[in-house]
């Protein structure tokens, strides 16, 4: 978090924050953006406060642009979280030290927030946080070893997680998280990895096929042990439409 943001704090809204959740696929790994500030013992979603001059669905861009460095992320806002005491006892005295700021100066810090979720399914290898002169660490950390969070953000990520579960029953995904190429068994892991279950072969080849967003191309993946299996690319025109009218299936 910048000592700007702390020391101008009347451009901020009171009492309403953003969160981030950016999961990314990468080696049969569905990995979440985690931040660990020097003055926490504990990481973090990436968050921050709402400009009163933004919306919100800008703020949470401008958010996640300050804390990684991301641009031209796409952001869905899946929740609010709003209990009474979501962040009693963050900002202590250890923390307002740290931005030398006077504890009288430190009641905005301590007030009740409210926060926004928003969620994100990037590509590991193009989506790449970058902040220079930081003394923060960024890191992308597999969802299933995610260590414990501050406040509540171990439940916002949670919900995340399930929203986008949900939400990959009424939409395809895959387009930007795999090669241009690629195969039905590599993205059937895709969605296994997501969904955190096993998917059968032949219903999934069924269900995939059905939608009619992949385009099977006169050629087999190379370098592999056994039978080569057939490459496949997604119909982008098909893709965006798919997106834009939903799906009507499950898995």
């Amino acid at each position: 978090m910048a000592k700007g943001i702390l020391d101008n704090n009347e451009n901020y809204q009171p009492g309403l924050s953003i969160d981030c959740v950016i999961f990314g696929f990468h080696d049969n790994q569905l990995k979440v953006l985690l931040i660990k500030a020097p003055y926490e013992d504990k990481w973090s979603l990436p968050g921050g406060f709402v400009p009163i001059d933004q919306d919100i669905d800008t703020a949470a861009v401008t958010v996640l642009n300050l804390r990684t460095g991301m641009e031209g992320i796409f952001l869905r806002q899946f929740a609010t979280f709003g209990r009474v005491k979501r962040n009693d006892n963050h900002f202590e005295k250890a923390v307002l030290a740290h931005f030398n700021i006077l504890e009288e100066d430190g009641k905005w810090f301590t007030q009740r927030f409210v926060t926004i979720g928003y969620y994100a399914l990037v590509d590991f290898l193009k989506a790449i946080p970058h902040k220079e002169n930081s003394t923060e660490i960024i890191e992308w950390i597999d969802h299933k070893e995610v260590p414990d969070l501050i406040l509540d953000h171990k439940e916002i990520l949670d919900k995340a997680l399930n929203t986008l579960r949900i939400e990959l029953n009424l939409m395809p995904i895959g387009y930007n998280l795999l090669p241009e190429k690629f195969t039905i068994p590599e993205l059937q892991k895709l969605y296994e990895t997501i969904l955190d279950r096993k998917l059968d072969r032949r219903n999934f080849l069924r269900k995939i096929t059905n939608i009619g967003i992949l385009t099977k191309l006169d050629e087999k993946k190379s370098n592999v042990a056994h039978k080569a299996p057939n490459l496949y690319t997604f119909d982008k025109d098909k893709y965006e439409e798919v997106l834009k009218n939903g799906l009507n299936q499950g898995w």
